[in-house]
């Protein structure tokens, strides 16, 4: 493998490269992983952030893998009865509009401190201080946007302007920031600054939480300062599936998309070797026919994932952002994590911007305001891991709202039965399959859409690739060369570095 030390796929080009210093510098995935979710919160800070909640799925040759669970969880143990309604703003992607629900009554309790410092002690090896120091100087210091993060704070802003606070920070000129634009987060780099020197609790059971809280339950919602402090990330044994050779690991309930891939992955094993249009739109009809009043109940039954991945298939068969990172033992990190759109509540002198997960619709399959308080929501989010022979070959994972699931499935089948590289994997043109309807990016296979429509399946032909099919971030290795590769979605400016061993410290 030469001097290579890693290689780390995330959203933004500073935020891959913050993580892939760290692999130079000696050390392993997870140490990469967390200066980049870190950064991340300040390159990508209209998708995730401090406000926001996550999951890292964690392979290390010769250990248990582990799924760290930090997302967001719903509020009201306190007691409090919500006050607001959530505020309906429509984004347009162009192609489609969706509908996003924001304001106090959308905000669920953060998670992401709460799991980096987690995962920091599990499998860290180095200082969270190095760690977040990139993220601290981009916060102060100012970092440009990139015409991707432009696009989001164009299609975004009526979102970003619902609250003063929020128009401050996002749109300080009255107007959205473009491509070129400085954006600074100052309280971020102060709060990451001090969760480096004192851990998650200060966000959690102290000053900083309750002012969290507070600041939400003022304005209608259910947060309380009882919910922030009783938080605690979870370990759960990853969801696996076979497909083609390898062991799929991926995110177990409660989350609800990690295990529709896996049983998107056994229809299409099922099905055939070839894995073509047709073939992804019945895998995915048949995960999604599955999800039912059911099946959100389920999710939170420890009975559940056995049974349903037993069951036969049929015969016929959001806002989020990425990081992949694997080094030279093998070891991978794949981490997710999401502030949904936000909810427009930015908390002054915190630095965070609360989530809005409590009104994402496709979060809250069976109404909205019904998750008990505590409850974890439940997540299309599927950080994923692929193993041959136990070598780790694949490390990848989504953002893209309901859309994660068939952007993975799709980067993972041509990596895994089609042999693609990640980046050429990555920047195939996708389908998504909903509500009856095909919508396919240019240059999807044009026969294949053909004989859908003839079948009297309706296929919606974009013009060009879009956000809106996902932004998926992806590590790979060559078992046999041990040859490391990357993909960066380019729907969404992602990057790819390899780490190579200049500079290196360890």
């Amino acid at each position: 493998m030469g001097s290579e030390r890693g290689v780390v796929a995330a959203g933004h080009p500073v935020t891959a490269e913050s993580g892939a210093q760290v692999l130079r510098e000696g050390g392993n995935a997870v140490d990469a992983a967390i200066c980049s979710v870190a950064t991340s919160f300040i390159t990508e800070s209209l998708l995730t952030g401090i406000g926001a909640g996550g999951f890292m799925l964690v392979h290390d040759p010769g250990a248990e893998s582990a799924l760290v669970d930090f997302f967001v969880a719903a509020g009201g143990a306190d007691g409090a009865e919500r006050s607001a309604e959530l505020v309906p703003i429509p984004v347009d992607f162009g192609d489609t509009v969706q509908v996003f629900n924001v304001g106090a009554a959308s905000c669920g309790v953060p998670g992401t401190l709460a799991g980096l410092d987690h995962v920091a002690r599990r499998f860290g090896s180095v200082p969270l201080e190095r760690l977040v120091a990139p993220a601290v100087e981009l916060a102060r210091e100012g970092v440009r946007i990139t015409p991707e993060q432009a696009y989001f704070h164009e299609i975004l802003s009526p979102i970003l302007v619902l609250t003063p606070e929020c128009a401050a920070l996002y749109e300080p000129e009255g107007r959205p920031l473009e491509a070129g634009d400085l954006f600074r987060f100052p309280d971020a780099g102060d709060a990451l600054e001090r969760f480096a020197a004192e851990g998650a609790e200060p966000f959690y059971g102290g000053d900083a939480g309750r002012a969290v809280a507070e600041w939400v339950r003022e304005r209608g919602g259910t947060l309380g300062p009882g919910d922030m402090a009783a938080y605690e990330p979870i370990e759960r044994r990853p969801v696996e599936a076979a497909f083609r050779g390898a062991t799929v690991l991926t995110n177990p309930p409660p989350s609800s998309g990690g295990i529709l891939i896996a049983y998107a992955l056994a229809v299409l094993e099922r099905l055939g070797d070839r894995s073509g249009v047709e073939q992804l739109m019945l895998a995915t009809e048949a995960a999604n026919e599955r999800r039912t009043e059911e099946f959100a109940e389920g999710l939170h039954d420890p009975e559940f994932v056995g049974d349903f991945l037993s069951r036969e298939p049929p015969p016929s068969l959001g806002s989020t952002t990425h990081i992949s990172v694997m080094d030279a033992a093998g070891m991978c990190a794949s981490v997710t994590c999401s502030n949904g759109t936000g909810s427009g509540l930015v908390v002054p002198g915190t630095g965070v911007h609360v989530n809005n997960m409590l009104g994402e619709e496709d979060l809250n399959p069976g109404g909205f305001h019904r998750i008990p308080p505590g409850r974890r929501v439940s997540s299309m989010m599927a950080p994923t891991v692929a193993l041959r022979d136990g070598e780790t070959v694949l490390g990848l994972g989504s953002a893209g709202s309901n859309r994660i699931r068939s952007a993975i499935l799709s980067v993972a089948v041509r990596v895994l039965e089609q042999g693609m590289d990640a980046d050429r994997a990555v920047r195939a043109p996708r389908i998504h399959f909903e509500a009856g309807t095909v919508q396919a990016e240019p240059g999807v296979d044009e026969e294949g859409l053909a004989a859908l429509e003839r079948r009297g399946v309706p296929v919606v032909r974009w013009s060009r690739p879009n956000v809106y099919f996902g932004g998926v971030q992806a590590v790979a290795r060559d078992p046999a060369g041990g040859g490391m590769s990357g993909g960066g979605d380019p729907r969404r400016g992602g990057a790819v570095v390899i780490a190579d061993g200049r500079a290196g410290l360890g």
